[in-house]
């Protein structure tokens, strides 16, 4: 009886000893992120204007050169399409997709891209901050504008620079999606997205800064991962894709340049202070996944990607920071990243949905956003290695 007891207890202590290892291991390994308990909208799915559709898939596609991937952001000049590659490199296609022709290697990820009225390449660089870019290939030239702003502290790094587009003044307004993670210290976008988004301290930046003496200024902090850009057409209001919530934001500038913060004295608000004093609205809410790049195409729509569909695991672990904390501890394979489901969606300038395109099957990753020219609708993808197309007008 004795030794049927003792062996008893030799088994017990033989499971025992790894599953105290592992549950100290979810709970106390320590990880980059400080989760914050918030409340996520209950996901409507697709339903509505965002019902379950085929309308993206059978993309035609233009591919990029051998190992070339990730036009993560695509804009429209003189016939080319210009887009940044994971490799670094910014390059322009021809709207035909005959034609391919290197600009520069950033050594970076470049990102976010505009034009200026002077013809120059606008480079959202979420490893090197604003660039500039004149000329292509060998005479190339790259210009640093911003790396660093004075807020919250002197000379803070702007560590994810994501989207850059030029005002109708030249004002160049930036997003850094994140002070928490850089994508450089993170081992990459996706990965310092991810972490951002789980964390959840909206720690995100809108900044303007002046093309001509380089100024820069915070216009708008505490956003949930501040990612793409697009003006309204008469130019007095910037509209703001904000990923971790799920939102499209309205933001109107010169009310935006009348907020005072609570304790009175004018300084950099908070998204919920220019919420409460007019100057910020929510455009379209509660999307059924993470919305990324902004794009204006014809008769005033607006095209906004959804990268990836919402996840039920992160949503359900909103108001439990300790769950998403043992969530990054397990291995990456079983994070809890939503599988591919391509999804554009077009809107018009008060939020009305126009167009909600859809290929469940994720053929083509992770589409970031569309852009239209010539007479097509080029998708734009994070991971894909081509751009891929459709004729306008849509079906």
């Amino acid at each position: 009886m004795q030794t049927s007891q003792r062996g008893r207890l030799a088994w017990l202590a033989s499971w025992a000893t790894p599953i105290v290892a592992a549950a100290a291991y979810l709970l106390f390994w320590p990880i980059p992120v400080k989760p914050v308990a918030w409340q996520a909208p209950a996901d409507a799915g697709y339903s509505g204007a965002h019902q379950a559709n085929t309308r993206l898939q059978g993309l035609r596609l233009i591919a990029l050169r051998e190992g070339q991937q990730g036009p993560e952001h695509l804009t429209a000049h003189a016939g080319w399409l210009y887009t940044g590659l994971s490799n670094g490199e910014v390059i322009r296609v021809d709207v035909s997709g005959q034609r391919q022709e290197a600009i520069v290697n950033t050594g970076g990820r470049p990102l976010g891209l505009d034009v200026d009225a002077q013809g120059r390449l606008l480079v959202a660089d979420a490893m090197k901050g604003l660039l500039r870019v004149t000329g292509r290939g060998a005479d190339a030239r790259v210009e640093t504008l911003l790396t660093t702003v004075a807020h919250p502290v002197p000379a803070d790094p702007v560590r994810y620079a994501d989207a850059v587009k030029v005002g109708p003044d030249g004002t160049l307004w930036l997003t850094d999606a994140s002070r928490r993670f850089g994508a450089k210290e993170s081992g990459g976008t996706f990965e310092a997205s991810v972490l951002d988004i789980l964390e959840h301290s909206c720690s995100g930046r809108l900044i303007a800064q002046d093309p001509v003496t380089l100024q820069a200024r915070v216009a708008l902090s505490g956003l949930c991962f501040p990612n793409g850009l697009a003006f309204s057409a008469d130019g007095k209001r910037l509209f703001l894709s904000e990923t971790g919530t799920y939102r499209i934001l309205a933001v109107d500038l010169p009310k935006l340049s009348l907020v005072r913060t609570f304790d009175g004295h004018t300084g950099v608000p908070t998204v919920e202070q220019a919420m409460q004093q007019g100057a910020v609205t929510v455009l379209i809410d509660n999307l059924p996944g993470y919305p990324d790049n902004l794009t204006r195409g014809e008769g005033g729509r607006i095209w906004v990607g959804l990268t990836k569909p919402r996840s039920p695991v992160i949503d359900a672990a909103d108001r439990y920071p300790l769950l998403r904390s043992i969530t990054l501890r397990l291995p990456r394979a079983l994070w809890p990243v939503p599988k591919a489901h391509g999804h554009l969606v077009a809107f018009d300038e008060q939020g009305q949905v126009l167009a909600d395109l859809q290929d469940p099957s994720g053929a083509y990753p992770e589409a970031t956003a569309a852009t239209e020219a010539d007479g097509k609708l080029f998708v734009q993808s994070l991971h894909a290695h081509g751009i891929g197309w459709m004729p306008l007008p849509l079906k």
